[in-house]
């Protein structure tokens, strides 16, 4: 990792299998921090607890509701997360208890503090419904939406 990369605020979004969810959070991000010229303070990423939909494309239902909102995709590729991630990134922001749950198993724990439920960092702080099972990618947009607005509050104060 060169001396820029250290520099940078390294986020990676967690959800089950890397398709819905987490995804949404890394475009959602992306083009958060972009919008607000900030981008180049970032490195985003997102990936999933389980192996079991590596290498799929995104769901269908969350590029969807992304090209509706008029958020940018790019191509994306479901990929587990790894014990190795941990020294990589500064925030690992899950979407539910299980996303936690699993992180700090997969880590051993959680010693730097570093994995997070995104709506945590609200003044509501709650699951994201998974739209695999509930079909309702319209909630978890907005839910995710929520969550980042409130994250990106929270950087800026660690950051100033």
């Amino acid at each position: 990792m060169d001396a820029k990369e250290n520099e940078m605020i390294k986020v990676m979004f967690v959800c089950l299998g890397n398709i819905c969810r987490s995804p949404m959070a890394e475009f959602m991000l992306t083009d958060a921090v972009k919008k607000a010229r900030i981008a180049d303070k970032f490195i985003i990423a997102s990936a999933g607890t389980s192996d079991e939909e590596e290498g799929n494309g995104v769901h269908y239902g969350t590029v969807r509701k992304l090209r509706d909102e008029g958020i940018p995709t790019y191509l994306h590729f479901a990929t587990p997360l790894s014990r190795w991630d941990y020294d990589k990134y500064d925030y690992f922001i899950g979407m539910d208890d299980n996303n936690v749950k699993n992180m700090k198993r997969l880590f051993s724990g959680d010693d730097e503090g570093k994995v997070y439920k995104l709506l945590d960092f609200t003044p509501t702080p709650r699951n994201i419904a998974d739209p695999w099972y509930t079909g309702n990618f319209d909630d978890t947009f907005d839910d995710i939406k929520y969550g980042i607005e409130y994250f990106l509050k929270y950087i800026k104060e660690v950051i100033k």
